[in-house]
């Protein structure tokens, strides 16, 4: 299992580093002090409310949450994950790396609630008993990991994939239940790629075989992850093939390389011997009988509470110790529930944003990744994520009453805001802010197959937000007719 390790870490490691760095490039403008959400901003209501603490929301911010501070957070996370992939102090840190992780997640707002956010905090920790100890280990020396260790990241694989499955048959939607969700999936998810529009001309047939590979790999093929030895290498090879397929038609950020990272845990060094055919385990001497005897039950006694509680966290009707026990992890990121696409989305919206002089000449900023004009050909980001263009599609599924990050969003282009105006590709207002912005919301399709040039079509504009302009106090107000 020593090999299997030593990928897994180094894996690991990659996955920090482009979450991170990805996340780092738009810290100015997400949740920077002149950025749509600011991290500095909310410190300053935490600190004002009555108690709340550090471990209702762990995070480094509370020391400060300027921008010097969280862009030496980013810094320090990407040092350390350098660190893990070079195999130096791997225990320390991962622990280092966690909370550094959980605390720009705590202060990310809106733009750091994703799923895949949380699951790289909950892997950073339980990752932290699976890794080996010492300074600089090596595969030549250091100990097989426990075996309670390498069970919760396998029950953390097969958890992540198993409750894919189980929300989409148990949300009753019946376009999972027919299997034909995936004819309505490659033009509506987040951030299509060109593969999505090909994928999307399958005739129904492949679109319904394709969900039923998909429910295969997600409920009884991710089972096996539980059992035997070459159970968890059928678990593996489905649950990596089911990434590659997603990440070849969709734009997932870090998500499915974490999870195929996720599945090397699986897997043993015989499985992995034609990585390197000639090497020769040395045989390692024993670890004492009692200690060992000590560690295995504190560890599967940790292991069986880990499993617990996550089945705890799935079903949300857990109650006694387990309940009291989800109270005090919930703020630390360590046990989550979760599940994708539990109901399929069969419309898509998307929000244009325009500026304006004199309230009658509209012209729009274009996003980067997500579905402006026409003919922009959709294109990969992933692993990278673009985190504006990923809330836009999310705030299309609501309303502008109940997402304030977005009214944010325009007070910040009205101001002329240059960090929150370079998360966008074209900027027409370069030399001075608008006067008025306004957004719409029209529906979107692929183009028909026999439209070259153009890959999307578009119909039925109506307002979202009303139109807004800075008021005498620079605060935002209607737009007068």
């Amino acid at each position: 299992m020593r090999l299997a390790r030593w990928l897994y870490l180094r894996g690991l490691g990659v996955v920090v580093l482009v979450a991170v760095g990805s996340l780092w490039a738009q810290l100015n403008g997400l949740i920077g002090s002149n950025g749509i959400w600011p991290a500095a901003e909310q410190m300053k209501q935490l600190h004002a409310a009555e108690g709340i603490s550090f471990f209702d929301v762990p995070t480094l911010a509370w020391l400060s949450a300027s921008d010097g501070f969280l862009h030496a957070l980013c810094a320090l996370c990407v040092v350390l994950a350098g660190l893990l992939i070079a195999g130096i102090w791997p225990r320390l840190v991962l622990g280092l790396l966690w909370l550094g992780w959980m605390s720009l997640v705590h202060v990310g707002g809106p733009f750091l609630s994703f799923q895949w956010d949380l699951l790289l905090i909950e892997t950073l920790f339980w990752s932290i008993f699976f890794a080996p100890a010492g300074i600089r280990p090596s595969l030549a020396t250091e100990s097989e990991p426990s075996a309670w260790a390498r069970f919760i990241l396998q029950f953390l694989a097969f958890k992540l994939t198993f409750s894919s499955g189980v929300v989409k048959l148990a949300s009753g939607d019946p376009s999972w239940r027919d299997l034909t969700a995936l004819s309505y999936h490659y033009w509506t998810q987040p951030l299509p790629t060109w593969t999505s529009y090909f994928a999307h001309q399958w005739p129904m047939i492949i679109h319904r075989l394709g969900a039923a590979v998909m429910f295969a790999c997600e409920l009884p093929l991710a089972a096996l992850a539980l059992g035997t030895r070459r159970m968890r290498l059928v678990a593996a090879a489905a649950m990596f093939t089911l990434q590659v397929t997603l990440a070849a038609a969709g734009n997932y950020s870090y998500f499915n390389l974490l999870t195929a990272v996720l599945c090397l845990p699986l897997l043993d060094d015989a499985a992995l011997k034609w990585l390197a055919p000639r090497w020769k385990w040395p045989a390692l001497p024993p670890r004492p009988y009692a200690a060992r005897v000590a560690l295995a039950r504190a560890g599967l006694a940790l292991a069986a509470c880990y499993a617990l509680i996550s089945v705890g966290v799935f079903v949300r009707g857990a109650g006694g110790p387990v309940r009291a026990a989800l109270d005090v992890l919930y703020p630390f990121g360590t046990i989550n529930a979760y599940g994708a696409f539990a109901v399929m989305t069969k419309t898509r919206g998307e929000i244009l944003v325009e500026g304006s002089r004199d309230g009658q000449t509209w012209t729009p900023w274009e996003f980067k990744y997500k579905p402006g004009r026409l003919d922009a050909r959709p294109g990969f980001i992933a692993p990278l994520q673009p985190r504006l263009d990923w809330q836009m599609w999310f705030a299309a599924l609501s309303d502008c009453q109940s997402q304030p990050w977005i009214v944010a969003f325009q007070w910040k282009l009205l101001q002329g805001s240059a960090p929150v105006r370079g998360l966008l590709q074209t900027d027409p207002f370069a030399d001075a802010p608008p006067k008025y912005v306004r957004t719409t919301v029209w529906d979107y399709r692929f183009a028909p197959f026999d439209q070259p040039g153009v890959w999307w079509t578009r119909e039925n504009p109506r307002p979202y937000c009303p139109p807004l302009t800075l008021g005498a106090n620079g605060q935002l107000d209607a737009m007068s007719n």
